[in-house]
């Protein structure tokens, strides 16, 4: 559960990372920096060591799924450090939640944003030509459709719907 100390300190962070991503496309260290001190610091006066290791564990939740989606560059380092200091501040199970709705959104935003594209669109059809007509199936879709480019958006348009939706759900 989730005092109203943390949930405030969380929206803080949140809407500063928010206003960052969408101007610069990067979570600055020094702002993850401070709010997971921030989370450690209040974690180890309201709980002693246990509140302390509680922060710890937060940091560990954020910090180890997210590094997989940032070794296969689906995210930056900034959105790994973010949520690392989020798990300090609110916790394992919420910072988890938050990630959950987060990849949730950020995977209907991205869909949206692709369908968007008439490039995308035109990709698709002539993909599904191709490996309709080709013999190496799985080379074809390669070429045509999976190899065309990634698209980048700032995470923290995601994040934000998440941390709201997650904590909604979330009992104070």
């Amino acid at each position: 559960m989730v005092s109203w100390a943390t949930a405030i300190l969380a929206l803080l962070f949140v809407a500063a990372a928010f206003v960052s991503d969408i101007r610069k496309m990067t979570i600055p260290n020094r702002l993850n920096a401070v709010f997971f001190t921030a989370g450690a610091v209040y974690h180890v006066a309201a709980g002693g060591w246990n509140g302390g290791l509680q922060a710890l564990l937060g940091a560990a939740a954020g910090l180890v799924p997210l590094l997989l989606l940032y070794a296969l560059k689906g995210i930056g380092a900034g959105d790994v450090k973010f949520f690392a200091a989020l798990g300090a501040v609110v916790g394992p199970v919420a910072v988890l939640q938050v990630l959950m709705y987060a990849i949730l959104y950020g995977g209907l935003l991205g869909f949206a944003f692709l369908l968007l594209k008439r490039t995308f669109a035109r990709r698709l059809l002539s993909g599904a030509v191709a490996v309709i007509a080709a013999d190496s199936r799985l080379a074809a879709w390669g070429t045509n459709v999976a190899g065309s480019g990634g698209l980048r958006f700032p995470f923290m348009i995601a994040v934000l719907p998440g941390a709201v939706t997650a904590w909604c759900m979330a009992p104070f």
